[in-house]
């Protein structure tokens, strides 16, 4: 028998394909360097079988097992291989600690809840290391960043604040998901201490618990979140599906359609009720009867007549003078530039939990309105820590010298509080944001 491929042959494998033709080539390569075993040794393999003797086969089998089941006729397809006891002898049993690695989930009742404990205070440290970044010192979002702390009240609103403390219903989500999936890029690099303090942290940042409270499997219960009745199982198969199931209705469907609301969120209703077009005649009319009206004349002359008869008459008592502005301006004017600093600073550093002007309300602090020289601890609907309140009942209230040194160290001015803040870095820091304060009476 040649050693050499008839040139018909060549042809005949170009014709079967790039995988066969380098098959064969292997095995034309194979009969021209070593003739090897006798390929009937070998015979063709499939299935389980293929993967348990190519897997077990020794290295210099392998090849010849390749090219064996590369030039295997198709079999026809099987059916699936019933389950069989003991199994097929693939893998092996989990070992402990792959286990606890993937069992990490917490769930509602407790279960789950890895061995540790964390405190506020050791929670507040590390949340402003390892999370400040993007959820602000104190829980309130930085940048488009999730908002962690508020929104208490407002998930009935046009503009629900979906917080840890407003929303979440159960302590284990927050738990289970810092522990699991944060700090963002370097999920699960926390242990089970710091999970826990940054989830202390985080309740306290809500008002949840005092600023002793220490997280741990057995004060988990203690805590019960605000929202836990605000979640219910979707029953809509039960009370909707069989509403919109039916044959629709397509004419004369209602006996009279009213106009129940107007869309004016959207600020799309005539403030005055007048449709679009009546409203817009209404205004024509308005501008011109405004331009056909001629203008009033100042009623100078006639306001000095009074003086004029008083000068020809000696007698008469003296005209009073108007009063002079200097005399009734306050006795320093507000620093503008000293407000506009303070309003900064007011924003950056304050705004996260308090309000001020118009419209104000309670978020995580009370509302700041007429703060300067008001009692301490006095903002109605707002539940103060202990030391505010026994400062308040003591008769003491939020004057300039009080405020700056509450501003300059919260926790050394009042030993307590549950504020989380630093406090303000300079003086003149502190004489801004009191100014600015001092610009928003009640």
């Amino acid at each position: 028998m040649s050693r050499f491929p008839e040139p018909l042959t060549l042809f005949g494998l170009a014709a079967a394909g790039t995988g066969a033709l380098l098959g064969s080539a292997l095995l034309v390569a194979n009969a021209l360097h070593d003739p090897g075993p006798d390929p009937a040794e070998f015979p063709p393999l499939s299935g389980a079988a293929w993967a348990q003797d190519a897997a077990g086969a020794p290295a210099e089998r392998q090849e010849d097992v390749a090219s064996a089941d590369m030039t295997a006729s198709p079999l026809p397809a099987e059916n699936p291989a019933p389950s069989r006891e003991g199994g097929y002898g693939l893998g092996r049993e989990a070992l402990p600690e792959e286990i606890a690695a993937w069992d990490i989930d917490v769930r509602p009742d407790g279960q789950g809840l890895p061995p540790g404990s964390g405190d506020v205070m050791t929670g507040e440290a590390l949340f402003v290391e390892r999370c400040a970044t993007c959820h602000g010192d104190f829980g309130e979002g930085a940048g488009r960043w999730p908002q962690l702390a508020g929104g208490f009240g407002t998930l009935d609103s046009e503009d629900p604040v979906k917080t840890v403390g407003s929303f979440w219903p159960y302590l284990s989500t927050a738990i289970d998901y810092i522990h699991r999936a944060m700090p963002f890029g370097d999920a699960q690099s926390l242990t089970a201490d710091e999970t826990y303090a940054i989830t202390a942290y985080i309740l306290y940042l809500n008002d949840l618990v005092d600023e002793d409270f220490a997280l741990s499997p057995e004060t988990f219960a203690s805590v019960r979140m605000p929202n836990a009745e605000g979640f219910f199982d979707d029953d809509r198969d039960v009370t909707e599906l069989a509403l919109f199931s039916g044959e629709p209705c397509m004419e004369a469907c209602k006996d009279s359609v009213e106009i129940t609301m107007r869309a004016t969120v959207l600020d799309v209703t005539p403030d005055d009720g007048l449709a679009p077009a009546e409203a817009t005649a209404g205004g024509a009319e308005a501008s011109a009867a405004a331009e056909a009206a001629p203008a009033t004349e100042p009623a100078t002359e006639p306001a000095a007549e009074p003086a004029a008869e008083a000068a020809a008459d000696p007698a008469a008592e003296p005209v009073a003078e108007p009063p002079s502005v200097e005399a009734d301006a306050p006795a320093s004017a507000p620093d503008m530039a000293l407000v506009a600093a303070g309003e900064q600073l007011f924003r950056r550093r304050c705004a996260s939990c308090h309000e001020v002007g118009e419209g104000a309300r309670t978020r995580t602090g009370p509302v700041l309105n007429g703060v300067v020289g008001r009692p301490i601890a006095s903002a109605e609907g707002f539940g103060y820590s202990r030391v505010l309140e026994d400062a308040g009942a003591a008769g003491r209230v939020w004057s300039v010298e009080e405020l700056a040194a509450y501003l300059a160290d919260p926790r050394g001015a009042m030993p307590g509080t549950r504020m989380a803040f630093q406090g303000l870095r300079s003086e003149e820091e502190i004489a801004a944001v009191i100014a600015f304060l001092q610009s928003h009476p009640e």
